[in-house]
């Protein structure tokens, strides 16, 4: 590899670890209470308020008229189908890295559907349930490209842009400890003030999930300026996440993201739902679509909520296709089953 200028850094030796050493002790912040009954909340006040990121192309961001759109939203979306019939009877609360905990545990949002890793100290210690995992990822690293650096192991004596508060911080801790590898951390809270610290050449790379350096990478001005090293360091399970004491609405968030799932499994889309409620045989379809089962009224929804939600949002490769493919995120690990993946519903009975 070429030269670095951050390879002047290396002097710091081990200093540099001691100072990324910041993320919080989870498992130390207070559990939140039982809420009582989220669902009846949302139908008594019309709105579903869902706590997405601040701007991350892909997965929810605002666009030129201030609608918000993605991967996340869409989830968002199908949860107000699920329960209103209606996608639009969503409020969005952007939410950073830090406050998108207290957010939910002070009853801000209903639910939180922002690039959040399920870990045991979020499941316990936080008072958090996450019904389901909606995308499969991990941690890499982003440089400019005219860095020469083509590993991550490049990155001794390196600068290093990361936010706070979040399994990234404490990952890249762990990393560089294993593999001896000495850096600065540059600490900025506001996502797009990092971006910018980035852009702006205050770190020499970048470290967030995969799937937040891609989206990142997509809005810069010249996005083959940059690149994604190979390494990824981590397992990143992503999925919403809701107050434990309401296992009804933490149910509607999992079998809605189920729903996704084996709707397109079984090959039903925005585009044919219809007609598969007119002529599909199979018993896992029927259930599924409301034809058999009452599965619906379990949940305390309409049995036909599936169908809606499948009519107005998609199913789950649908989501993908329209949100993550354009700015360059496959399938991978969130591939269904049957494909090589890790996407998988159970069944419908």
């Amino acid at each position: 590899m070429k030269p670095l200028r951050l390879a002047t850094l290396r002097a710091l030796g081990t200093a540099a670890l001691v100072t990324a050493a910041t993320f919080p002790a989870l498992a130390q912040q207070p559990a939140a209470a039982p809420t009582g009954a989220t669902l009846d909340a949302v139908k008594s006040r019309g709105t579903l308020v869902c706590g997405v990121n601040t701007g991350l192309a892909g997965f929810a961001q605002p666009d030129s008229q201030g609608v918000w759109k993605g991967f996340d939203v869409d989830y968002c979306r199908a949860i107000a189908v699920a329960i209103f019939n209606d996608p639009n009877k969503v409020r969005y609360v952007p939410t950073t890295a830090q406050n998108r905990f207290t957010a939910l545990q002070s009853g801000e949002v209903d639910l939180g559907a922002r690039n959040t890793t399920v870990t045991l100290s979020r499941d316990t210690s936080l008072g958090f349930d996450f019904p389901a995992i909606n995308f499969y990822d991990g941690q890499g690293f982003m440089v400019k490209a005219s860095l020469g650096v083509n590993s991550a192991k490049d990155l001794d004596g390196a600068t290093i842009c990361v936010q706070p508060g979040t399994t990234t911080e404490q990952n890249l801790t762990d990393w560089a400890r294993a593999n001896k590898i000495n850096f600065t951390p540059v600490v900025i809270e506001r996502l797009e003030e990092l971006v910018s610290a980035y852009a702006a050449g205050r770190c020499d790379a970048y470290t967030t999930d995969v799937s937040g350096l891609a989206a990142t990478r997509s809005a810069q001005p010249n996005p083959a300026e940059h690149k994604i090293l190979p390494e990824v360091i981590s397992k990143e399970p992503l999925g919403p996440f809701v107050r434990q004491g309401d296992p009804r609405f933490a149910d509607i968030v999992r079998w809605t993201h189920n729903a996704l799932l084996t709707a397109e499994e079984l090959g039903i889309t925005s585009a044919n739902v219809d007609k598969a409620v007119a002529e599909d045989t199979r018993p896992e379809a029927q259930r599924l679509l409301g034809k058999n089962g009452d599965l619906g009224k379990m949940l305390g929804l309409d049995n036909a909520w599936a169908v809606n939600v499948i009519k107005k949002i998609g199913n789950y490769g649908e989501i993908f296709t329209r949100n993550l493919e354009p700015i360059g995120i496959q399938r991978g690990p969130n591939a269904q089953w049957t494909q090589g993946g890790l996407q998988y519903s159970p069944p419908f009975r």
